[in-house]
């Protein structure tokens, strides 16, 4: 499967996103209670998962490596009346970064990469989670048919990513929430079958 370029992005961010749906994923919503003092939201898009955290209290960061979705952040953000950092920031360039986490949630991200990518985005997520802090990773699952949409990810991938330094805790199934009014994908009936993962830092 084709690991999507820049180009691709700025297209759909051009119009509506399929995953841009206005509010967090339920796994982010169900789990809430598990993320806490200080978030990052790698790859954040139009910041609706980061807003939700900002609205529940906590100290969120979101980044993206486009301008135009951290634009619209920015503006929800204003719109809300909520806090919220958000800057355009490769996630590949975590491993240069300062800043330090209590909680990493990527909600698409972790699936866009090509191998050695993420090889480069898991050592960066192990230099900005401190020692204990959690990630929650949510990524399309192999178990969802066809080729439209994301690279799919298999658990022995994901056990494979994280071996070194890292904790899975769980991996379940679950779905996503995509547009109302996507035409040009077509996914399982009741949503894409992703994963979502919590795994935590130990060393």
């Amino acid at each position: 499967m084709t690991v999507p370029d820049r180009a691709t992005f700025e297209t759909l961010y051009a119009g509506q996103a399929p995953w841009d749906i206005g509010k967090a994923q339920q796994a982010f919503v169900d789990a809430a209670d598990q993320i806490s003092g200080s978030i990052l939201d790698a790859g954040c898009g139009t910041g609706d998962t980061a807003l939700f955290f900002a609205a529940r209290g906590q100290r969120v960061t979101g980044i993206d490596f486009l301008e135009e979705p951290i634009k619209r952040a920015k503006r929800k953000a204003v719109e809300r009346g909520l806090a919220a950092t958000f800057l355009v920031k490769d996630a590949l360039s975590l491993k240069d970064w300062n800043e330090r986490f209590d909680c990493v949630i990527d909600s698409g991200l972790f699936h866009v990469f090509a191998d050695a990518d993420r090889k480069k985005y898991v050592a960066g997520l192990a230099t900005v989670l401190k020692p204990g802090g959690r990630l929650f990773l949510l990524c399309f699952s192999d178990e969802e048919p066809g080729t439209q949409g994301p690279r799919r990810v298999s658990k022995q991938e994901l056990h494979e990513a994280f071996a070194q330094g890292w904790d899975i805790e769980s991996i379940r199934p679950t779905r996503v929430e995509t547009r109302p009014d996507l035409k040009d994908f077509t996914f399982s009936a009741g949503g894409p079958k992703v994963w979502f993962a919590v795994i935590r830092r130990v060393a």
